[in-house]
């Protein structure tokens, strides 16, 4: 069962470590194995919620978002915007783009360089967005209870995420414009581009949330329609359309599906370049991690276990959230690859071994006593 789910994504995955050997040595291959995890650990919530969804399609439907749905995932934004943002950023057509990156590295590398604090600016303003939108909303379960708590409460006030992000684009960008002028004032210009980059960033984030939402409200609509015919049909004795209301509520859940993977993994992809600027090493590590949670997303729609692991998706929007912090630093200050892709390994990890423990303290003590290990364990904050 394992390896006939997981059995591409070995196979990738071997396909992909043996490639950045030999592109560039043992150092590739790390980079590469960081970045598979990185995108495997912020795209874990994003596989349980494909989960959730994608168990209630037929199995047409499944296949369809399982084959033109990861082709979508893996080569359009894994592989593709990578290259847009790149040539975007350094104001070059995407195909010059890759003709630099793979055959003139050191002025790729330079472009890139001159380009990050406009990247930084946008991916981290994107992923924050992300992280404070979780952390502000009320929810029945909460990991860090005496952080979760409170904040929820605040998040109350309409529109406070956005006036948080805003408030951080400012100082960053402020403090960007003092570290310049420091600096001779060569690269002034360069604050008004962390505030532009910051601002497309949280519009992008808005727009792709406004799409998200109205999916959902067209899906929820499909399916009250169809259950109301259901009733209808019970009624009267007649037939009706079952493969037309079922292909409409499926149509739209795949549509749904699309902007939310392409959501989850713009963060992959934005984070990514807090790692490496190479563009081939983002684009093997980036692949076999949407392999993974391709695979994962499958693996828990057949056993059924979507709700084993409570703190995972807290886990993976504290990863975001640390991403985003680290993405704003880098506009001014250089920070260990390593660091960067070990902290949400270990959050992750945190948010794993604090389910485990949920999960033995619930079938120890059962029903009120359980409920009652799992709000010390969460208060304080394992």
């Amino acid at each position: 069962m394992l390896l006939k789910t997981f059995g591409w994504s070995f196979a990738v995955t071997a396909i992909g470590l043996v490639a950045a050997v030999f592109y560039g040595g043992w150092e590739a291959l790390g980079i590469v194995a960081i970045l598979s995890v990185l995108e495997i650990s912020l795209s874990f919530d994003n596989a349980v919620v494909n989960a959730g969804i994608l168990k209630k399609m037929n199995a047409f439907w499944q296949k369809i978002f399982l084959t033109v749905g990861v082709l979508i995932a893996v080569f359009g934004m894994r592989l593709v915007f990578p290259v847009v943002i790149v040539a975007i950023s350094a104001k070059m057509g995407p195909i010059e783009a890759v003709d630099l990156a793979l055959n003139n590295k050191d002025r790729y590398q330079e472009l890139v360089t001159d380009a990050h604090p406009a990247i930084a600016a946008f991916g981290g303003m994107f992923l924050l967005m992300i992280f404070l939108d979780f952390i502000f909303e009320d929810r029945d379960i909460q990991w860090l209870r005496w952080i979760e708590r409170p904040l929820a409460k605040l998040g109350k006030v309409d529109m406070l995420s956005v006036c948080i992000s805003l408030i951080v684009l400012l100082i960053t960008s402020f403090t960007f414009a003092t570290h310049a002028h420091q600096h001779g004032g060569a690269h002034v210009d360069k604050a008004q581009t962390v505030l532009i980059a910051g601002i497309a960033g949280l519009i992008t984030y808005m727009i792709v949330g406004g799409l998200s939402g109205y999916f959902e409200d067209k899906l929820e609509e499909e399916e009250e329609r169809e259950h109301e015919e259901e009733e209808e049909a019970a009624r009267t004795g007649k037939k009706r359309s079952a493969v037309v209301l079922a292909g409409q509520a499926a149509f739209f859940m795949f549509l749904y599906l699309e902007v939310l993977d392409a959501s989850f993994s713009f963060d992959g992809v934005i984070g990514a370049f807090a790692i490496t600027n190479d563009i081939v090493l983002m684009a093997l590590g980036l692949g076999i991690g949407a392999m993974y949670v391709r695979s994962l997303t499958v693996y828990l729609v057949r056993q059924g276990t979507l709700d084993d692991y409570v703190y995972l998706e807290h886990g993976a929007h504290y990863a975001i959230g640390a991403l985003a912090v680290i993405l704003m630093v880098t506009i001014q200050y250089q920070i260990n690859e390593v660091i960067t892709g070990l902290v949400g390994v270990v959050l992750i990890a945190w948010s794993f071994w604090s389910s485990v423990r949920r999960n033995r303290a619930l079938a120890d003590g059962g029903g009120k006593a359980a409920g009652s290990d799992e709000r010390t364990e969460v208060s304080s904050g394992v």
